[in-house]
């Protein structure tokens, strides 16, 4: 479809000082050609096929010239899905479940084209289920290649980055129809998520996370990332996997104070937005550490207690996160113990992992919100008590007071100036705030290290 006979005509350089002027196009597809038309106009094509994008262009004409403005909606859809026996060969998620249109899953499902897939897993992963990983894919008839890496805070680098990718490129994937599959914790999700986001400038991943904090965080949202100059996450995006396959049986062959790790990042959406989660973490965290999250029967008393948290944590995490995939709204109640731990997590490793270090600068925070008078002193005793009651730590010497400042200082610098500061309202309610004061802030601070510090640490620095 040919522009306008207008647009063309608005096209050409005024001889006359005038006002800008605006139009406003929408774009539609005639066979193969994409065109603008006018807003409001009426399409008439006789049979041709016509489809109406979202996109729009806006056009500003001046005497300095024309300027084009574009709104270009970008559509992610991916599935997080709960299964069980992931690993047994008769079980096709891994193979088919993160197809969701109806057509290509037959089409994928009767093609007689030989499957095939490349797999990154942790090497303690590796050790632990290689075997029926490789097992499992012989049995599918699946052309396969496993790439087995340390990957910890330490290695979590664009070199590792590099390696998968000098990788996948000797193996030769299909871009669009073989995805990249990633099985281990939060690490290893997120350095495939940011190399198969980079693989020809966005490749199909799925991720399969083999650990609590990795099954109920980063398995479910669109981030991806690698540490860069001493700094978490520095280098990363938003790319979302294709699908999330959450089995909790892999979750009991990892160590106690992984469940306790992972119970951190349960407990921040518990103390943001929902109650009974905060109520059944209080009944049930110790039942959780010692049966690894896994559905015992036997136990009427908890029911299952590991199935309706790890659900509820999700949903509220989802709930969060869909809206704002891309951050564009950096008032964000999932950053709730994620001011101060980044710079505290990096500082100290490996002595902290990233729950622990959470944990830490949400019992400083619960000592804010009390300062300020957003909760009381027994809520506060409350939270404290669950956050001891799930193993975690509420205090860590190298959170000093010039570590906090130097924290909320980097703060500002990436949210727009404000520090965006989520608080605890109650008990499972939550606001932002910008107005803290550091008065507050050293008041909170001092009390914090009063009530919390254990003998066994070293003092922390002054004041």
């Amino acid at each position: 479809m040919p522009v306008s006979e207008e647009a063309c005509a608005a096209a050409v350089p005024a001889t006359m000082a005038q006002k800008p002027q605006q139009t406003d196009f929408q774009l539609v597809r005639v066979r193969s050609t994409w065109c603008r038309i006018k807003k409001g106009e009426t399409l008439s094509n006789g049979e041709d096929e016509i489809t109406l994008s979202e996109a729009k262009i806006g056009e500003c004409i001046s005497e300095g010239g024309i300027s084009w403005t574009i709104e270009a909606p970008i559509y992610f859809c991916y599935k997080v899905v709960e299964t069980y026996n992931i690993l047994d060969p008769s079980n096709t998620t891994l193979l088919w479940g993160h197809i969701t249109d109806p057509q290509q899953l037959e089409l994928a499902t009767t093609s007689k084209r030989k499957l095939r897939r490349f797999i990154v897993l942790d090497e303690v992963v590796d050790k632990l289920y290689g075997p029926k990983i490789r097992e499992y894919f012989e049995e599918n008839n699946v052309q396969h290649k496993i790439l087995a890496l340390p990957t910890t805070e330490e290695t979590k680098s664009m070199d590792v980055v590099l390696n998968i990718l000098q990788e996948v490129q000797d193996f030769s994937i299909d871009r669009r129809t073989e995805p990249i599959i990633a099985i281990g914790g939060g690490v290893c999700l997120d350095i495939v998520g940011l190399a198969a986001s980079l693989y020809r400038r966005r490749t199909p991943y799925i991720r399969v996370p083999t650990t609590l904090l990795s099954y109920v965080d980063a398995s479910v949202g669109a981030k991806n990332g690698v540490n860069f100059l001493q700094c978490k996450n520095k280098l990363g995006g938003y790319t979302p996997p294709v699908a999330s396959f959450l089995d909790r049986s892999f979750i009991q062959s990892i160590p106690r104070r992984h469940i306790s790790n992972g119970l951190g990042e349960i407990l921040k959406m518990a103390l943001m937005k929902h109650k009974g989660l905060f109520d059944l973490l209080k009944s049930h965290g110790k039942y959780l550490l010692d049966t690894k999250f896994q559905s015992c029967s036997g136990y009427t008393d908890h029911r299952d207690a590991a199935l309706q948290i790890t659900r509820i944590a999700i949903e509220t995490m989802l709930e969060e996160l869909a809206p704002n995939l891309w951050e564009d709204d950096l008032d964000r109640l999932v950053d709730f113990g994620h001011l101060i731990s980044p710079e505290l997590e990096m500082r100290v490793l490996p002595s902290l992992m990233h729950g622990e270090a959470v944990n830490v600068d949400m019992a400083f925070m619960t000592y804010v919100a009390h300062a300020r008078g957003l909760i009381t002193a027994e809520e506060k005793e409350q939270i404290l008590q669950c956050m001891r009651g799930l193993e975690l730590p509420v205090w860590h010497s190298g959170c000093s007071w010039a570590l906090i400042k130097r924290a909320l200082r980097e703060r500002l610098k990436h949210s727009g100036g404000q520090p965006r500061m989520p608080l605890p309202t109650g008990l499972g309610v939550a606001e932002i705030f910008n107005d803290t004061s550091e008065e507050t802030l050293k008041r909170a601070y001092k009390l914090w290290v009063r009530d919390c510090r254990t003998v066994l640490e070293e003092e922390p620095a002054a004041l």
